[in-house]
């Protein structure tokens, strides 16, 4: 049965324009900007890691389902919609620029014989492959789960059917809602903003989104029964909230929405017309309007601040490889994207945790206080140190190169720098903020210390072997295996944080014990820091990842075998 599926599909892929389905496989395969990827890279490996590690998310995700209390079907149904819109929301940002033509674009494509809304269509339908993908991927197991469980709830022997038809139609509307909506922005973005301030709004606009779906998430009230979604209080939260639209669309289809709520269905509904003509409209119109302004207008405006405003931030080449850092996130797609998935993990402990400090009275120090901001030190550190890796453009790299004229040690030490001021210092603060709920403040703010050295250790830990240039090194996607090395990290980030964590509470209590922790990590970041230091001296900087050459022998041919040496006769002999 497979099988016949997949030929139908090659046979409804094939009778698509030929131009079509070429521009669309290219622009499915710039997910990730060319311009920064080595030779040796492997597009389609690096996806199939990428949803591999969404498959185990929705393995833990069903898990989660299932242990589930079906007493409160709407909240298990809430949550089930709110996460999946979240993931979309997420995606969606990440492909944020995929839309529009580049000037690359423009001018490989400009002069051949190809509309707009081709290039449009297959635009379109790249990055919506892509988030399919992806919802797939997210829901192979809590699709069928999240059924098993609610059709129970059904007296007729087709529920488990309604149910999951009404699950996948819900999600892929809820999907599709999200999509047009971000579309729908930037089209309007595009027709009434100058083509440069467009692309300057563009990245706060970006941010903003990806602020709101996070902070949505987070804030928004779980309503788990049938009066709190009928309480006259909560009508305002639920009229204005699209997660509360689609659970209505959601029961609805599934045949168990009560008449009072049938107002929120109709709501959802539509909304989706509204924001899937709106994209269509303004996308349509803008590219009438961008693609010739693409070419006439730089990307870029000459900027006017000038540098003497700026804080001391050491010498004078630590000074310039932090900005350096700092202005390439800033106006990188790509780094602002995965700088903004590391902190929205501490992002949102530090939310749950703002939440719990809110509602409740100081409470002693406990692990409630240690672990999370454990947590969110090493994916703050470790995951700027993973971004250094992600080069700005390969074409810019002879500028580095031929501007080295100071020694290796002095790159890492700005190197060094750039971790603590961008990854430990903002993750100190927030700490130190909810630490002031805790008590005594005392033990509260020993360990915000140990939490300075606990970061100065992941700092000196990440500079191993990275000898050089932060965002000036190549990217070669697909070399490692990102499913094992994004859970091995869990895993070891939560066995740190509570092995860790156990031990400076006990700690916490004597001062003689809490001494020794001191010392100890004091110790480990002097060491780490000379080894480092001396490693430093007699490195290099490097700025290509290339793959080792390994010459395979096949062993296809047979060597005959060396003749026996005879020895001649001689007459007489």
């Amino acid at each position: 049965m497979r099988r016949y599926v997949w030929k139908l599909l090659q046979l409804a892929c094939q009778r698509l324009p030929r131009d079509f389905r070429v521009l669309h496989a290219q622009f499915l395969l710039r997910v990730i900007d060319l311009e920064a990827l080595s030779i040796d890279a492997d597009i389609p490996r690096f996806l199939g890691q990428f949803a591999g590690v969404l498959i185990m998310f929705s393995f833990l995700h069903a898990f989660a389902v299932y242990v589930a209390v079906l007493e409160y079907p709407f909240r298990l149904e809430h949550y089930l919609i709110s996460t999946m819109m979240l993931v979309a929301g997420l995606i969606t940002v990440v492909s944020w620029d995929s839309i529009f033509p580049d000037r690359r674009d423009v001018m490989v494509l400009g002069p051949l014989p190809l509309r707009s809304a081709t290039v449009l269509a297959a635009k379109l339908c790249a990055s919506a492959s892509l988030l399919g993908v992806a919802i797939l991927a997210l829901n192979s197991a809590p699709g069928l789960v999240a059924p098993l469980l609610l059709g129970q709830l059904h007296a007729s022997i087709f529920g488990f059917f309604q149910v999951l038809a009404a699950y996948w139609i819900t999600m892929i509307a809820a999907t599709l809602f999200l999509f047009c909506s971000v579309l729908t922005i930037q089209g309007v973005a595009s027709l009434l903003l100058p083509y440069r301030l467009f692309l300057r709004l563009s990245a706060m606009l970006q941010l903003v989104c990806f602020a709101v779906f996070l902070t949505v998430y987070f804030f928004e009230p779980a309503l788990g029964t049938l009066p709190e979604l009928l309480a006259a209080q909560n009508q305002q939260v639920m009229a204005c909230s699209p997660q509360f639209w689609f659970l209505g669309l959601f029961n609805q289809i599934n045949g168990s929405l009560p008449p009072q709520l049938s107002w929120l269905a109709a709501r959802a509904w539509t909304a989706l017309a509204i924001v899937v003509a709106g994209a269509g409209i303004s996308l349509l119109l803008s590219y009438m309007r961008v693609m010739k302004k693409i070419v006439e207008q730089p990307d870029l405006d000459p900027t006017r601040s000038s540098g003497r405003l700026l804080p001391r931030l050491g010498g004078s080449l630590q000074a310039a490889i932090a900005l350096f850092c700092f202005r390439s996130i800033t106006r990188s797609r790509q780094h602002r994207i995965a700088l903004a998935f590391c902190w929205s993990i501490v992002f949102a402990i530090f939310v749950s945790m703002l939440r719990q400090v809110a509602r409740n009275t100081p409470e002693p120090v406990s692990l409630d206080l240690i672990m999370p901001t454990i947590v969110m030190m090493c994916c703050a550190v470790l995951g700027l140190r993973g971004l250094f890796s992600l080069p700005i453009s390969l074409k810019a790299n002879w500028m580095l190169r031929v501007t080295q004229l100071r020694p290796t040690r002095d790159y890492i030490a700005a190197t060094r720098r750039t971790l603590q001021l961008i990854g430990v210092l903002p993750v100190l603060a927030a700490s130190a903020a909810l630490a002031y709920h805790f008590r005594p403040l005392q033990h509260a703010y020993q360990h915000i210390a140990f939490l300075a050295l606990f970061g100065c250790i992941l700092v000196e830990v990440s500079l191993f072997h990275f000898d050089k240039v932060p965002f000036t090194c190549s990217f070669v996607p697909g070399k490692t295996n990102i499913q094992v090395i994004f859970w091995g990290a869990a895993f070891a980030f939560m066995m740190l944080s509570l092995l860790f964590g156990i031990y400076e509470l006990k700690a916490l209590d004597r001062l003689s014990s809490y001494a020794i922790l001191m010392g100890c990590s004091t110790t480990i970041v002097v060491g780490l820091w000379i080894f480092n230091r001396i490693h430093a001296g007699s490195a290099v900087l490097y700025y290509d990842e290339v793959l080792p050459e390994i010459i395979t022998r096949l062993g296809l041919t047979l060597l005959p075998p060396s003749p026996s040496p005879k020895v001649a006769k001689v007459d007489g002999a």
